[in-house]
């Protein structure tokens, strides 16, 4: 239930680009196929920015690795919580990672609950909601020609606001926080498309590797316990 309101905005977002993968010339097959095997959103749409007669398969797919860059430091942020699972099951949970899944599993994880199950239930909700948006899109794409005039496009980034505000809070995330924001807008506007946000959690994740928590119960140097 904690994925329903995020899929249904991924239906709509799938649709968008089935029907601008079908207005870019490619075959619905290959659309529906792309969003099954692919399942990234912004770097699929990406993708179709620089579809042509000639496609150079170079740029895309730098393009695409520095988009989904940002999965690295999310991935490792995850380390903690998977170090102990199976290599095989490990990697097949993180077939399925998205933004979303992620913000909930870290959260969770936050206080003290490790949440396996939200990672891949969740992600599959996802990417089966996005096989089904691009479908729709696909075949009924005239019905939602801007998902933008719907408030569409902010879902998912309310949605990750309202995660990261209802997880924990001390100095130490605020000022993570505040750096982070920081840096992502510095290099939203100064460097290349798309780094803003492998730089704001880059500077967030230097707060928390200088600054680190405090364990609770922690006996402080030279305290003699009674």
């Amino acid at each position: 239930m904690r994925m329903l309101p995020i899929s249904l905005f991924v239906v709509a977002f799938g649709a968008a680009f089935g029907l601008a993968a079908v207005q870019k010339g490619l075959a619905p097959l290959d659309t529906i196929l792309m969003s099954t095997l692919v399942f990234a959103g912004a770097s699929q749409f990406a993708t179709l920015d620089m579809w042509g007669a000639e496609v150079s398969v170079i740029p895309v797919m730098v393009v695409v690795f520095a988009i989904n860059s940002r999965h690295l430091l999310m991935g490792a942020s995850l380390y903690p919580m998977l170090k102990d699972v199976a290599p095989a099951k490990r990697y097949s949970l993180l077939l399925v990672l998205t933004d979303a899944n992620w913000a909930i599993a870290a959260q969770d994880y936050q206080r003290g609950n490790r949440n396996l199950e939200v990672i891949l239930g969740g992600g599959l909700v996802l990417w089966l909601a996005w096989i089904l948006g691009t479908w729709l899109g696909v075949y009924f794409g005239g019905l939602l020609q801007n998902p933008k005039n719907l408030g569409l496009d902010m879902v998912l980034g309310c949605f990750l606001l309202s995660m990261a505000l209802g997880g924990k809070k001390s100095p130490r995330i605020l000022v993570a926080w505040a750096l982070a924001a920081l840096a992502s807008l510095a290099a939203w506007k100064w460097l290349p498309a798309n780094t803003h946000v492998v730089a704001g959690a880059l500077a967030g994740g230097v707060v928390g590797f200088f600054w680190l928590e405090e364990k609770p119960g922690k006996e402080t140097a030279g305290e003699t316990p009674t």
